[in-house]
């Protein structure tokens, strides 16, 4: 099974075109992973592919010329979770000011009346479960290397946030976004809450919780205990959902019935590796390493597929989103009528990190 999946990774990599000439979240997930598996395998060759990459793209002063300035979007902070990476490898100066700079634009971003960072710019008063993943995890990283936890709390207050809004305590699931202002077409008039639980977004979350656990001080027990409690309460509640066949999980959680539903790669990818770096870590008990395990090898066996002679990974949603105005509307229509596609790097990415943390729990 493994010599499949590494030969993927290989020829993914070796094939790979950035996403965007822009700097982007999608090719940060795909940085994320490569990093991950360089650190379960120590294989040189993941290291030269990120590092590449970054220098690339980041200038001798420490610029990115590629890096959209003209509105905030949270995405755009994913990628810089690589710089820590880049830095310590290479300790170029370069990478910190590139660092800075990012908390630079994260300090100036638009948030919440609640404190929670605003989506995009475009997104106003929005909170996305996505976001979480975007912004935190570096928020995090640049607390413990650079400021001695000095603004964890505003960390672990916008997870708390997200648990009071956006947490459905029936479903045990949790909605894909939330209107602060109420006004947006997708949203409930009453609770600002999109209509439906997607996959994906959950994923995001899970993997957010994961990596601002991993990366927060065990002594700092409060704000510690408040990131693997909210864990392991979101873990619980979708492990319901688990098709019982397969392992793995619908692209609309909570309505496998419906037709045209389909286990979606992504967000699967996201689980398994939330779940076995959450036991890895200790956040999660040990009896979940087998559900982990169970997940990405059954992603391996269904999803990556070989067509002409060559690997695929396949069933991955290409986007979806909420808005603006009257477009996607959050409906279970809306979340399969995006396109499915393979090898996209949302996909990717999880998958390399999934693959990252099957290695290590596999010994």
């Amino acid at each position: 099974m493994m010599e499949r999946v590494e030969s993927y990774i290989s020829s993914f990599l070796q094939d790979y075109q950035d996403y965007k000439t822009s700097w982007n979240y999608e090719d940060g997930c795909v940085l994320v992973g490569a990093i991950r598996l360089y650190e379960a395998t120590q294989k040189e060759a993941y290291r030269k592919f990120v590092l590449s990459y970054l220098d690339r793209r980041v200038e001798p002063d420490g610029t990115i010329p590629s890096f959209s300035v003209s509105q905030y979007s949270i995405d755009n902070i994913n990628a810089g979770k690589a710089l820590f990476f880049g830095l310590k490898e290479t300790g170029e100066e370069k990478y910190r000011k590139a660092i800075e700079f990012h908390m630079e634009r994260l300090k100036g971003h638009p948030r919440c009346k609640c404190g929670n960072f605003w989506h995009k710019e475009v997104y106003p008063n929005q909170i996305w479960l996505d976001g979480l993943y975007m912004a935190q995890p570096f928020y995090m990283a640049y607390e413990k290397e650079f400021d001695h936890y000095a603004h964890l709390s505003d960390i672990t207050s916008q997870f708390q946030n997200v648990r009071k809004y956006l947490y459905d305590s029936s479903k045990g699931l949790y909605y894909h976004g939330f209107d602060e202002s109420r006004q947006q077409p997708w949203c409930d008039p009453q609770t600002g809450l999109s209509k439906n639980f997607w996959l994906r977004a959950m994923g995001w979350y899970l993997m957010a919780l994961v990596d601002c656990i991993e990366l927060c001080s065990e002594e700092l027990y409060e704000h510690y205990r408040v990131l693997v409690d909210i864990l392991r309460e979101a873990i619980t509640g979708l492990l319901k959902y688990q098709d019982p066949e397969t392992g793995l999980f619908y692209q609309v959680i909570d309505h496998p019935e419906v037709d045209g539903n389909y286990l979606e790669t992504s967000g699967s990818a996201m689980v398994a590796c939330s779940i076995l770096k959450g036991v890895r870590l200790g956040a999660l008990d040990e009896k979940y390493r087998e559900t982990g395990i169970r997940i990405f090898e059954s992603l391996v066996q269904r999803e990556l597929r070989e067509t002409d002679g060559t690997l695929h990974l396949c069933d991955i949603c290409r986007v979806a989103g909420l808005g603006p105005g009257e477009k996607r509307d959050g409906s279970i229509a809306y979340y399969l009528s995006e396109e499915i596609c393979m090898d996209d790097s949302k996909g990717v990415g999880p998958f390399f990190m999934a693959c990252a943390e099957y290695v290590r729990a596999k010994g």
